[in-house]
C-alpha cells in the first residue's frame, strides 16, 4: 500500500512537472544575418531589447552583406543585415521567390572611415587619391605626401557590402591585386595597427586605436572626420546607409524588434556603438 501510495505521489509530481513544461510559454526568435559592419550594432540592440522582452531571442550572425542577402533569399534569416543596397539581380530573386521586391529600412548611418597607422605622417587623402591608392596606381607614400615607403593595402573580401560600397563609390574599378582581402573590418584594423606602411577602410564603430584619415572631396577641398557633425551636414564625402532587409512586410515579433531599433531608444544605441542615427 504505502509503495502504491509512493507511486501514485510520484506520477503526481511528475504530471505537475509535465504540466508546466506544457503551459510554459514558448519563447519567440528572430533570426539576423549579415553585414560585419553591423554586427556589434546589431549585438548591442539584440542585448538591450531581449532585457525587456525576455520572450523573445534575438540571433544574430554576420558573414557579409552578400551572404545575410543569399540567406533572406533562401528563407535562411528573418532579417538581413546589409551595408549596401540589394542589387537589382538580389532584388528580383526575392520577387521571383516571394512576390515582393523586399522590405527595405535603413536603419542607421555610417561614414566608411580609412585607416591609417598611428606612425603614418599622412593626415589627409582625397577621393582621388584614395581611388589611385587602391587600385594600385599609386604605390608609394611619397606620391601622396608620405615618406617614401611602399603602400600595404588591406580591405574586405567581396561577399562584404563595405567592400562593393568602397569599390562602386571610390575605387570605380578593381581592387589592385596586391590589395590583402581580410574576412571582418576588426581584422583590417588590427593589420593596419600592426603595419606602419598598411591602409584600410571600414566602418566608423571600428576605428579604435588607429590614425583615422581625414577625407576630401577633391584636391582644393577641405579634409573631414567620420563624425556625427559632418555626415549630418554632408560633409564626409563616402557616408552611406546600413540597412536591415526582409522579405516580406514584417510582422509579429520580426516588427516589434525593428520598430524597437527605429524608436529614439534603439538609436540611441546606435550612437553609443559609434555610428550615427537616421532619426
Amino acid at each position: 500500500m504505502k509503495n502504491s501510495r509512493k507511486i501514485i505521489k510520484i506520477l503526481a509530481i511528475a504530471m505537475i512537472a509535465i504540466a508546466g513544461v506544457a503551459f510554459a510559454p514558448a519563447q519567440k526568435k528572430v533570426t539576423v544575418k549579415g553585414s560585419d559592419t553591423m554586427v556589434i550594432l546589431s549585438q548591442k540592440w539584440a542585448e538591450v531589447f531581449m532585457k525587456s522582452h525576455p520572450d523573445i531571442i534575438i540571433q544574430v550572425t554576420g558573414g557579409g552583406s552578400g551572404t545575410g542577402i543569399a540567406a533572406l533569399i533562401n528563407g535562411a534569416t528573418d532579417i538581413c543585415n546589409a551595408s549596401r543596397p540589394m542589387k537589382k539581380s538580389e532584388i528580383e530573386k526575392i520577387k521571383q521567390k516571394y512576390n515582393t521586391n523586399g522590405i527595405e529600412i535603413p536603419c542607421a548611418k555610417d561614414g566608411i572611415t580609412v585607416y591609417l597607422n598611428k606612425a603614418n605622417g599622412v593626415n589627409a587623402l582625397s577621393v582621388q587619391q584614395l581611388a589611385d591608392i587602391f587600385s594600385g596606381r599609386v604605390t608609394n607614400w611619397k606620391q601622396v605626401g608620405g615618406k617614401d615607403a611602399p603602400i600595404k593595402l588591406y580591405g574586405r573580401e567581396n561577399s562584404s557590402g563595405t567592400y562593393v560600397f568602397f569599390q562602386e563609390e571610390v575605387v570605380k574599378g578593381d581592387y589592385a591585386p596586391s590589395c590583402q582581402t581580410l574576412p571582418g573590418t576588426a581584422a583590417v584594423v588590427n593589420a593596419v595597427l600592426k603595419d606602419p606602411n598598411g591602409i584600410g577602410y571600414g566602418g566608423a564603430a571600428y576605428a579604435e586605436g588607429i590614425k583615422i584619415c581625414k577625407v576630401k572631396k577633391d584636391a582644393d577641398s577641405p579634409g573631414y572626420e567620420a563624425n556625427a557633425e559632418n555626415i549630418k551636414k554632408g560633409l564626409y564625402p563616402i557616408s552611406r546607409y546600413l540597412y536591415m532587409y526582409t522579405a516580406i512586410r514584417p510582422t509579429g515579433e520580426t516588427k516589434e524588434f525593428i520598430d524597437w531599433i527605429l524608436s529614439p531608444a534603439g538609436q540611441q544605441m546606435v550612437t553609443e556603438v559609434g555610428y550615427f542615427p537616421v532619426r
